[in-house]
């Protein structure tokens, strides 16, 4: 008995005749399907088999490419067709911004290599010396399998198997994580791909769009929608923007995992989401302006997050040392204000409005 497969359907234009001839054809591989059944084996599985490989798959089809959801009233997928002079967005087409994206991942190494962090050199961005952890292999095997920041009972527990100091304990796990932590040239060579990219990318929307009317009248978007035909400009400026997306995602698990990593997953995924909604349903005309004027901001966005990166690093080295200089100040006021009041307290005034004649004894101001 043959499988049937969904790949065909997927693949195949909305309301075209060639999706019917298909799912047809597939209604006929069920029946022959049927009536060998019938005749010899378990003929309720193949049944199953045949109906829900043709009954389930061929209402999915139907209900999702219904023109209501994505053309205007009075407009079907018959007046939709293409020609050889009119071409129509098809969804099938956004399968080669994957190959595309691989390609991008490459070039983006092999720019963070060669251009990226001999850059980072050049403008001072230089990976600070953190301490490393002395190599124990108790806390080396906790901090891999159990847990990066133990809780107080957690270290009291390690620094009596590893017969340690609590203090030396935790200083070892706070060196453990900085070494971890990612560099600032990792951090600069990331940002500045993104940069490169977003400013390439504006500049080729630009030039696509130049010359187009509802660059400088977004009415001309709607007109004669959804009959407008793609033109191979657009197309490619809209495989450039959605490779570049799917390349961010491939390259998640290996970039920097900054603070907002969640938000970084769902902004990737609504990018992706949306690119390809607007030209399935052919909103090519608006969705390259939304793309150019996203360009134009993330740019300066990036630009931002590198600087910040560098600032917050040595703002954080700096409150460490003025954390440490306000707890030496504090001690010293502290342990010299107390002094000062025990010896009030007894009778006597403090050492400092007292002195000391040549014989040893004090003489009261």
């Amino acid at each position: 008995m043959s499988d049937i497969s969904l790949k065909p359907v997927l693949a195949v234009t909305p309301g075209s005749l060639l999706g019917s001839q298909i799912l047809g054809s597939q209604s006929s591989l069920a029946t022959e399907e049927l009536a060998s059944g019938a005749q010899g084996g378990s003929p309720c599985r193949k049944w199953a088999r045949a109906w829900a490989s043709t009954g389930m798959a061929r209402s999915l089809y139907e209900w999702l490419w219904q023109h209501e959801f994505w053309l205007p009233p009075g407009i079907t997928w018959e007046d939709m067709q293409e020609s050889e002079d009119v071409r129509y967005p098809q969804p099938r087409d956004l399968l080669l911004s994957i190959p595309f994206a691989l390609i991008l991942v490459v070039i983006r190494y092999a720019f963070e290599r060669a251009i990226a962090l001999p850059l980072s050199s050049k403008l001072g961005v230089r990976d600070k010396q953190r301490p490393k952890a002395q190599p124990n292999p108790m806390l080396e095997t906790f901090y891999s399998t159990r847990c990066k920041n133990p809780e107080e009972g957690e270290l009291i527990t390690l620094a009596k198997q590893c017969d340690l100091p609590v203090r030396k304990v935790e200083r070892w796990f706070r060196r453990r994580r900085n070494t971890d932590r990612p560099s600032l040239s990792k951090k600069f060579c990331e940002a500045c791909w993104r940069f490169t990219f977003y400013i390439i990318s504006f500049f080729t929307g630009l030039a696509v769009l130049y010359d187009k009317p509802w660059l400088w009248d977004h009415r001309e978007c709607w007109t004669g929608y959804p009959q407008q035909p793609l033109q191979p400009s657009l197309f490619w400026y809209y495989l450039l923007e959605l490779s570049f997306y799917w390349s961010l995602v491939f390259t998640l698990p290996f970039d920097v995992k900054r603070k907002d990593f969640k938000e970084q997953i769902v902004h990737h995924a609504a990018t992706i989401f949306l690119i390809s909604f607007s030209y399935c349903a052919n909103y090519i005309r608006i969705g390259t302006l939304v793309m150019v004027i996203h360009d134009a901001a993330d740019c300066f966005l990036e630009m931002e997050k590198d600087m910040r990166s560098d600032t917050e690093e040595s703002d954080k080295d700096q409150g460490r040392e003025n954390i440490k200089e306000k707890e030496k100040n504090g001690i010293t006021y502290f342990s010299s204000v107390t002094s000062n009041n025990y010896i009030q307290r007894n009778g006597s005034e403090p050492l400092n409005n007292r002195t000391h004649l040549t014989n040893g004894h004090v003489k009261e101001r």
